[in-house]
C-alpha cells in the first residue's frame, strides 16, 4: 500500500503538487512563513470560494491554450499542423523518424512538458478545495446565500475537477487523484492514468447529479451558470451544462485508450449514451484579451507559415486527381507540394492556385460566419519545413479572432465531434444505419455523397468513384490510394471537423485508431519537476511508442 506524504505548498494555498517543499514541523528553529497562506483561511469566505470556483475553468482553458504546452506538440505529431521551428518543441516532435521525449533534468522541452501537468493539477486542487469549503459551510449551517447558489458553485467545481483530471489522464501516464475533502494542501500519491480517468468521470457525474438535485432550484442565484464563468455567448442553463459535462465524458471515455486494442475495449455503450446526451450546438469560448481568456496557440500559429501549415499526410486523402498518389510514390524527403482538387467544400475549389486563392482572398480574417470553408490556399509566401510537410494550405478557421486582437469566438467542443463519437460507438457495435446517418450529418453538407443507402456494409468503400473522399494509402507499399471504408470516412469527418478546435484532437484519436507514425510517443511521463518536488529524483522517460501506423509510416 502506498503511503500519503504530507507536504506544504511553497507560496500559495492553490498551487499544485508541483510547487511543494517538505514542512519541518519538528524543527525548533522553524519560523512560520507568512508568505504561505493558510489554506483554510483562503477558503474561509463564501464570497471568496465562489470567486475561486468561478475562475477554475478559465485557468484550465488558459493552461491548455498556452504555446508553451503539450497541445501544439501533439498537433505536429499527428499531422493536424506542421512546423519545423525549434520553438515549443515543434520541429523535434514533427521529425520523422520520431525522437524520444526526454524527461531528464534540463531537457530541451522541460517547460512545455511540465506546463499542462502543472496547470491541470493545480486547478484541480483549487476546484476540490472550493467544493470542500462549501461542504464545510453547509455543515456549519451556512450557505453562500441560498441552497441553489451553493449547488451551482459545487456543480461547476465538480465539472472543473473532472475536466482537469480527465485531461491530465489523457496525456500523462500518471497523476495525483485530487478529491474534495477539508481544504488542504496534502498531496495524494501518483496513480495510473486509467485510475485518474475513472475518478474524472465520477466528478463529472457529480456535477450532473447536482444540477438535477432539489437543492439546485431551492432559492435564488442558482442556475444558469453565469456566462462569464465559461466566457460563453450566453448564460449556461442547467440542461446545457449537463450536455457539456456528458460531451466531455464521451470524449474522455474514448480517448483515454492508448492503443487500438484498448480503444476497441472501450465501453462504447457508455460513449453512445453520453454522446446522445451531449451538446447539439458547438461549445463556444469567447477569447477576450481584456478579461484574460486567452487565444493562445490559435493566435501564434496564425503568425506565418513557419509556425503552422497543413501537410498532405492526412488531408491529401481528399485529392481526386491522382496528385496525392504521385506524392506518396515520391521518397519522403523529396516530396513537393501539389494542388488539392476535391469535392469537399471545406477546401477552396479551383483548377489553379490563383483560382483557389480567389475563393478566400488576400485577407486574414478567417472563415466567414456561416461558412464551412476551413482551409485556404495561401496568398503570402510559402515557407520551408520538412519536404513532406510543405503545402499551400493553412487552417484559417479562427484567424478572425486573431485579426480582432485576440478577441472573438472559438470552438472549444464541436457538436460534430459528439455525433462522431456516437458514430464510432455504433460502428463498434455493428450498427450500419446509425453509423452512416451520423457521419452524413457533416459529410453531406460538405458536398460529399451520402453513405446512407449507398454502402452495403461497414467494410464497404465510400461512394464517389475517382473523386471519393477519403482516398486512403494502400498496403503493402502505401504509394497508391483507394476509396476508404466507412470507418475511414468516419475518421475523415472527425479530423476535418475537429481540426484546430479542442485539445490534442488528432493525436488522441490517431493514437487509439493506430494511425500515428511508428515510434510516436503514446503518453508523457510525469514531469521531472513534479517528481523532484515529491523528493523522488529518479526522473524517468516514458517508453510507450506507437507501432507502424495504418497508413504505412
Amino acid at each position: 500500500m502506498r503511503h500519503r506524504t504530507k507536504v506544504r505548498v511553497m507560496a500559495s494555498a492553490v498551487l499544485s503538487a508541483s510547487m511543494l517543499v517538505v514542512a519541518c514541523q519538528d524543527n525548533p528553529l522553524a519560523v512560520p512563513n507568512t508568505a504561505n497562506p493558510d489554506v483554510s483561511k483562503v477558503y474561509g469566505s463564501p464570497k471568496d470560494v465562489e470567486v475561486i470556483i468561478s475562475k477554475t475553468f478559465q485557468q484550465l482553458w488558459n493552461a491548455q491554450q498556452a504555446n508553451t504546452g503539450i497541445g501544439v506538440q501533439t498537433m505536429v505529431m499527428s499531422f493536424e499542423s506542421h512546423s519545423g521551428l525549434a520553438n515549443f518543441g515543434l520541429g523535434a516532435r514533427a521529425a520523422i523518424p520520431r525522437g524520444v521525449i526526454s524527461n531528464a533534468l534540463g531537457n530541451a522541452n522541460q517547460t512545455e512538458n511540465f506546463q499542462d501537468y502543472d496547470g491541470l493539477q493545480r486547478n484541480a486542487r483549487s476546484a476540490a478545495n472550493g467544493i470542500a469549503a462549501i461542504n464545510s459551510f453547509k455543515a456549519a449551517g451556512n450557505t453562500m446565500g441560498s441552497n441553489a447558489r451553493d449547488a451551482r458553485a459545487k456543480a461547476f467545481g465538480f465539472f472543473s475537477l473532472g475536466y482537469a483530471l480527465g485531461n491530465v489522464a489523457l496525456i500523462y501516464d500518471s497523476a495525483a487523484i485530487i478529491l474534495p475533502s477539508t481544504p488542504t494542501d496534502e498531496i495524494p500519491p501518483l496513480s495510473a492514468a486509467a485510475d485518474v480517468m475513472a475518478k474524472a468521470l465520477e466528478m463529472l457525474d457529480s456535477a450532473i447529479a447536482i444540477t438535477a438535485s432539489p437543492a439546485a432550484t431551492d432559492g435564488s442565484n442558482g442556475f444558469p451558470i453565469p456566462k462569464e464563468w465559461m466566457s460563453a455567448p450566453a448564460d449556461v442553463s442547467a440542461d446545457r451544462f449537463r450536455q457539456i459535462a456528458r460531451s466531455y465524458k464521451a470524449r474522455f471515455r474514448a480517448n483515454v485508450a492508448r492503443t487500438p486494442q484498448q480503444r476497441g475495449a472501450v465501453n462504447w455503450d457508455a460513449v453512445i449514451a453520453d454522446a446522445e446526451g451531449g451538446i447539439t450546438t458547438d461549445l463556444i469560448v469567447n477569447a477576450d484579451a481584456s478579461t484574460g481568456w486567452a487565444l493562445g496557440w490559435r493566435n501564434q500559429l496564425a503568425v506565418d507559415v513557419t509556425w503552422s501549415q497543413m501537410t498532405p499526410m492526412i488531408l491529401g486523402m481528399a485529392d481526386s486527381t491522382g496528385a496525392y498518389d504521385a506524392w506518396l510514390a515520391t521518397p519522403l524527403n523529396a516530396r513537393t507540394p501539389f494542388l488539392l482538387r476535391t469535392a469537399d467544400k471545406r477546401f477552396p475549389s479551383g483548377d489553379t492556385r490563383a483560382a483557389q486563392q480567389a475563393v478566400t482572398g488576400t485577407g486574414r480574417g478567417g472563415t466567414p460566419a456561416g461558412s464551412i470553408l476551413y482551409f485556404r490556399n495561401r496568398t503570402e509566401g510559402d515557407g520551408a519545413a520538412e519536404p513532406w510537410g510543405n503545402w499551400y494550405y493553412d487552417n484559417w478557421r479562427f484567424w478572425g479572432a486573431r485579426a480582432a486582437g485576440g478577441n472573438g469566438p472559438v470552438i472549444a467542443f464541436e457538436a460534430s465531434e459528439v455525433d462522431l463519437l456516437a458514430a464510432e460507438g455504433y460502428y463498434r457495435k455493428g450498427n450500419l444505419a446509425k453509423t452512416t446517418q451520423l457521419i452524413d450529418k457533416s459529410r453531406v453538407p460538405a458536398g460529399l455523397p451520402a453513405l446512407t443507402g449507398a454502402v452495403a456494409s461497414l467494410t464497404s468503400q465510400v461512394p464517389g468513384g475517382n473523386a471519393c473522399v477519403p482516398r486512403v494509402p494502400q498496403p503493402p507499399s502505401f504509394t497508391s490510394t483507394a476509396c476508404g471504408t466507412v470507418f475511414e470516412a468516419l475518421k475523415w469527418e472527425k479530423r476535418v471537423e475537429t481540426s484546430f478546435t479542442g485539445y490534442a484532437q488528432w493525436w488522441l484519436d490517431s493514437r487509439g485508431w493506430g494511425d500515428l507514425v511508428e515510434g510516436t510517443a503514446l503518453e508523457w511521463a510525469v514531469p521531472w519537476q513534479e517528481l523532484f518536488a515529491r523528493l523522488n529524483q529518479n526522473a524517468y522517460t516514458n517508453t510507450s511508442r506507437a507501432a507502424k501506423g495504418t497508413y504505412g509510416l
